[in-house]
């Protein structure tokens, strides 16, 4: 099983910036494509941006390109998401996703979820 920790929510003004990281533990046998999804209050959960298995490839949402960006982590398979000028559409619960599979976005595509970290921009 593997679990994930995400950390580096929290509350901030419009245009200012976060950083949020996951890293994952437990057994891990193999490079995992690393997710982070969000969902604000009475939305689905979309898509914000997906680091994929080679560490370098990514997706970005048309709402966050040119705002946030998905880089490795230190360790093996963590990742962390430097979210920049902050807008308060972007206020939601952000979940760091896993799969072993490569270049998947969707979220049915994704075996492993995290507990959610709140990201609140205020205007």
């Amino acid at each position: 099983q593997v679990h994930l920790a995400e950390s580096g929510g929290g509350s901030v003004q419009a245009g200012g910036s976060l950083r949020l990281s996951c890293a994952p533990s437990g057994y891990i046998y193999s490079r995992m494509s690393m997710g982070w999804f969000r969902q604000a209050p009475g939305k689905e959960r979309e898509g914000v941006a997906v680091l994929f298995t080679n560490g370098i490839n990514a997706y970005y949402a048309d709402s966050v390109k040119g705002r946030f960006t998905i880089t490795q982590g230190d360790a093996r398979n963590t990742v962390n998401l430097q979210m920049s000028n902050l807008k308060p559409e972007d206020s939601a619960m952000y979940y760091c996703a896993a799969s072993y599979r490569s270049r998947v976005v969707q979220e049915a595509d994704f075996e492993y979820w995290g507990q959610g970290t709140q990201v609140t921009v205020s205007s």
